[in-house]
C-alpha cells in the first residue's frame, strides 16, 4: 500500500490543507448522494426566505474536505479515519473557496492513534472547527 506518513514520521504541529470552490453541482450531487434535499441547500428562494444570501453547502460537504486532507495528505494513504467532532459556525455558499486544514495535535505511539486539530475556512473566517481521530500505521519491520 502507498503510505504517505507512518506513525514514526509524524510530529506535533505538522499541517496540511486542501482547497475547493463550492459549486451548485457539488451541492446538488451531495444532496442526491445523501438524500438530504433540505430546501436551504437546493432551492435558492427557500434559502433566501430562511435568511441566507443564497443556497448554502451542506455542513457535511464542507467537512468532507477535512476527510480529503486526512486521506490524501496528512497522514495520507493508509490512515484510518475513525472520529470527527466539529462545530459549525457559518455556512459556505456557492462560489466560496473552502480551505480545509488539519494539524497533528497529539500522537499516541502505543496505540497508533493520532488526534488532528481541523477546521475549514472561507476568506479567513472559520466556518467549522474541531478534532479528528485517525489510526496511522507504524513503519513495517524489515527482515
Amino acid at each position: 500500500m502507498n503510505v504517505k506518513y507512518y506513525l514514526e514520521d509524524l510530529e506535533i504541529g505538522m499541517r496540511a490543507e486542501t482547497r475547493a470552490v463550492i459549486t451548485a453541482e457539488m451541492i446538488d450531487t451531495f444532496a442526491n448522494i445523501t438524500g438530504d434535499h433540505n430546501p436551504i441547500h437546493v432551492d435558492e428562494a427557500a434559502a433566501k426566505e430562511a435568511g441566507f444570501e443564497g443556497r448554502i453547502a451542506h455542513g457535511a460537504l464542507s467537512a468532507s474536505f477535512i476527510s480529503a486532507v486526512l486521506g490524501n495528505d496528512l497522514p495520507g494513504p493508509g490512515a484510518v479515519f475513525v472520529e470527527l467532532n466539529l462545530r459549525f459556525r457559518k455556512p459556505a455558499f456557492i462560489g466560496d473557496e473552502i480551505i480545509a486544514i488539519a494539524e497533528v495535535a497529539e500522537i499516541n505511539e502505543r496505540t497508533g492513534r493520532v488526534k488532528m486539530r481541523c477546521h475549514c475556512e472561507v476568506e479567513g473566517q472559520k466556518i467549522c472547527r474541531g478534532d479528528a481521530g485517525v489510526f496511522v500505521q507504524k513503519r513495517p519491520v524489515e527482515d
